[in-house]
């Protein structure tokens, strides 16, 4: 409804009016870039063209000089937008602490200390010889089963099973001497 009202003031400026149907769409695909809702940047574009109507000096101005005023106040009705209290959200600092650390797998220490228990595995998985290192990659990574890791590096599928169960039982011994 106020935007109806708000259109036919304008339709009474006719020179906002012709500026209206040159420049509205682009100021509107600006509008809609920096803000979330459609809604809102039509107030906004409703309100730039206002503004235009409202001002004394903006009928003195030579057309381009309206294009780029027009622009400005587009500019500046967006930075108003995001200032005004309504797009900030408040949150309570101690509600956030809680939030972040409910998940106790989250915790800052115990990511630290999980990134240092992957970077021990890590050196020790390269110490391995690179068939062992391949069928780890293979079983673990790319999540093949015994069988289509022995097709692809050429041995039995047992003598891949076994290697698979030696590897593991020497990377736990490593992991667990230190």
């Amino acid at each position: 409804m106020q935007q109806s009202l708000d259109l036919k003031r304008m339709e009474k400026t006719p020179g906002v009016a012709i500026l209206y149907q040159r420049y509205a769409p682009g100021i509107l695909t600006y509008l809609r870039l920096h803000v979330s809702s459609r809604e809102d940047a039509e107030d906004l574009l409703v309100d730039t063209f206002l503004a235009g109507c409202e001002s004394q000096s903006f009928q003195a101005l030579p057309e381009e000089r309206q294009r780029l005023w027009l622009w400005r106040v587009a500019r500046n009705k967006v930075a108003d937008y995001y200032r005004s209290p309504s797009q900030r959200t408040m949150v309570n600092v101690d509600e956030l602490a809680d939030a972040l650390y409910a998940d106790e797998d989250q915790m800052p220490e115990l990511l630290a200390e999980r990134g240092e228990e992957y970077l021990r595995l890590r050196s020790q998985v390269q110490q391995l010889p690179w068939l062992q290192q391949q069928i780890l990659r293979l079983r673990f990574v790319n999540n093949l089963n015994s069988m289509e890791i022995a097709r692809l590096v050429g041995k039995s599928d047992a003598a891949v099973r076994m290697m698979l169960l030696r590897t593991l039982n020497l990377l736990r011994s490593a992991y667990s001497e230190k």
